[in-house]
């Protein structure tokens, strides 16, 4: 390689380990401003040209997810989480009732939806739960995060890295769902098992009173709005139109309305989260550009063959050390090499979220939740998070490779 290739791979590096641990040292950083900054350098040095760096932007991507998180924001605003999680509630009886719907409706709502969206808005709901049946609140807080990335493996809708996959490898939504939606039903089943067995004590036998939790405002001429956009929205996606076409639109038929001030919807779309993925995928664009993918294809092809698990344990082991996003960014480039192109994308976008249950960083959903639970004084530590995580990653992960 020449010399403006390596300095490329050093600049791509630490930029990557930057947005893996997620800071810089001696500098106020998050992933968005480091992915910007290892952006800037590249164009800075010639990695690649402004031309080039535009040419980089997967825009189906951006699209799709910035449309998902516009419809996010209305479901929200219009009481839609809420409505389900007093739902669940009320036909929960038991804790292991209680479990096995907060994993089903994570689960679900994030096939459909965004995971990290579904997190963060189901989080203080399961807190305000648990807290009022005077139960531990952990184990309940585990299936969600779990259970919300289980279920995002089923569409191409459900995370980040399915969006990108859905986008580079042209799979249509019926495809991926017919491949995927079956190991993501196992999932959700072993996340509920494993978590039942790692707490016996908190899921001894006992029934409970169906709690008092706190209501959620109900805006029905949205939600009304909300029941007809979203249906039409997926029956588009089941016919074969752009994934992130029918999002769009959906998002464009929500917004436009009468009596709701638009700045309610923009307040609640990430956009830091935007300008990681836009500065994310220059930074991966440049190896291409300096030929650092045809290296690393002409390295790792003879190794991993024909051998999707092989591929699958791969795309896993990297998925933790430098998170799930830039990992397929990097490995899709290895997709080729495989006898069964197809099944490489599924098996890529299977390893790459299953992973993020193996510990509390491997997903932006698990962090999400710790967050939210610190702010009520609630630590899920990464040992207790560990304990459910391991087992559960190692047994959807050996799902994924005999179904993939």
């Amino acid at each position: 390689m020449t010399w403006m290739a390596w300095l490329t791979v050093a600049i791509v590096s630490a930029t990557i380990a930057g947005i893996a641990i997620g800071r810089w040292p001696w500098l106020r950083a998050d992933r968005a401003t480091i992915a910007v900054v290892g952006a800037a350098a590249l164009l800075a040095c010639g990695a690649l040209s402004l031309e080039q760096a535009y040419q980089a932007l997967d825009l189906d991507t951006l699209l799709l997810l910035f449309s998902m998180m516009t419809l996010n924001g209305q479901l929200y605003t219009a009481g839609f989480f809420g409505i389900v999680a007093q739902r669940v509630v009320r036909v929960a009886h038991s804790p292991h009732g209680l479990l096995a719907l907060i994993i089903v409706a994570s689960g679900t709502l994030s096939a459909l939806f965004l995971n990290d969206t579904i997190v963060l808005m189901l989080t203080p709901l399961v807190l305000d739960t648990t807290r009022a049946l005077r139960r531990n609140p952990i184990p309940y807080l585990i299936g969600l995060a779990t259970g919300a990335n289980v279920g995002s493996t089923a569409t191409i809708t459900g995370n980040p890295q399915n969006m990108i996959i859905g986008s580079a490898s042209g799979l249509s939504y019926t495809t991926f769902v017919a491949a995927l939606a079956p190991t993501a039903l196992i999932g959700l089943a072993i996340c509920w098992l494993v978590i039942v067995l790692v707490y016996p004590q908190e899921f001894r036998r006992g029934r409970f009173e169906t709690p008092e939790v706190g209501r959620m405002r109900v805006y029905r001429p949205l939600l009304r709005k909300v029941a007809v956009v979203v249906p039409i929205m997926l029956a588009l996606m089941i016919l074969g139109a752009p994934v992130a076409l029918a999002a769009f639109l959906a998002a464009a038929a929500l917004l436009a309305t009468r009596r709701l001030r638009p700045d309610r919807i923009w307040k609640t779309i990430d956009w830091p989260l935007l300008v990681f993925f836009a500065g994310l995928f220059v930074v991966t664009g440049s190896l291409q550009v300096q030929g650092v993918t045809g290296e690393l294809f002409a390295v790792a092809a003879p190794l991993i063959g024909e051998r999707l698990v092989v591929f699958g344990i791969v795309t896993a082991v990297l998925s933790n050390l430098i998170s799930n996003v830039p990992a397929v960014l990097v490995l899709q480039s290895l997709i080729p090499a495989l006898a069964q192109p197809e099944r490489g994308w599924l098996m890529l976008a299977a390893a790459s979220t299953l992973a993020g249950n193996l510990t509390l960083l491997g997903s932006v959903a698990n962090l999400i939740v710790a967050e939210l639970a610190a702010r009520w004084g609630v630590q899920l530590t990464f040992g207790a998070y560990l304990r459910a995580g391991v087992p559960i990653t190692i047994l959807t992960l050996m799902v994924a490779f005999v179904l993939v």
